[in-house]
């Protein structure tokens, strides 16, 4: 698949590849990886799209997925085990997944601050796109109360290079989430930009917002 062609640049550091299923993101993420352990490329923010796509991170329960996998396969939705953080979580259409590749081990003591930067991060962009979020202490992520709007799931590797990331509903269809268990916890309410403001939020819009953030998230 290399050198992934179709990527858009929407800043020197923010790469926007467009739609891209579960399996190629991976291979792409271990791409730039490479690139950011040889210094070819700075931090980097991969923001993309997936199809409809289930994924278990490291402790993820089998029984947090709700319907079988036959079912899945009927409906054209993809499952995956991953080597992330993290349970059980949906990617799909009106959702925006970021993938950062950044070098945490210089720029961070420990995956935890990590985490709570790109907690920072994703709730100043909801802010500019007009949602009130926050943290939840225990549970990674942006709120809106106890809606969860962005879902954080991570992996630092030995050389501490990040991959893996987050996911915002942006326009999502919020049913996809009644076949999970989300994050594993029972009772989570899971919320969209969208539902939360009442319209249709122009995805470029949100790309635009997450890229702002990451910019002034990286320059602090």
């Amino acid at each position: 698949m290399q050198p992934f062609p179709g990527l858009e640049t929407l800043s020197p550091d923010v790469i926007y590849y467009g739609v891209l299923p579960y399996d190629d993101a991976l291979e792409l993420q271990a791409y730039m990886g490479k690139l950011r352990r040889r210094n070819r490329i700075t931090d980097t923010l991969l923001l993309l799209e997936h199809p409809p796509t289930y994924t278990l991170g490291i402790r993820g329960e089998k029984t947090h997925l709700l319907v079988s996998e036959d079912e899945l396969k009927k409906r054209g939705i993809k499952l995956f085990r991953t080597d992330r953080g993290g349970d059980i979580t949906f990617h799909g259409p009106g959702q925006i997944i970021g993938y950062p590749i950044i070098d945490v081990g210089a720029r961070f003591d420990g995956v935890r601050l990590y985490v709570r930067w790109l907690e920072k991060m994703l709730i100043r962009a909801l802010a500019d796109l007009g949602v009130h979020a926050s943290g939840l202490p225990g549970y990674p992520g942006a709120w809106t109360e106890n809606r969860k709007i962005a879902a954080i799931g991570v992996k630092v590797d030995s050389g501490g290079i990040s991959s893996h990331g987050f996911a915002v509903n942006i326009n999502t269809d919020l049913h996809y989430f009644d076949d999970i268990v989300p994050c594993g916890l029972e009772n989570c309410f899971v919320t969209s930009l969208s539902r939360e403001l009442g319209r249709k939020v122009p995805m470029a819009d949100a790309r635009d917002a997450l890229s702002r953030a990451f910019i002034h998230a990286t320059n602090l």
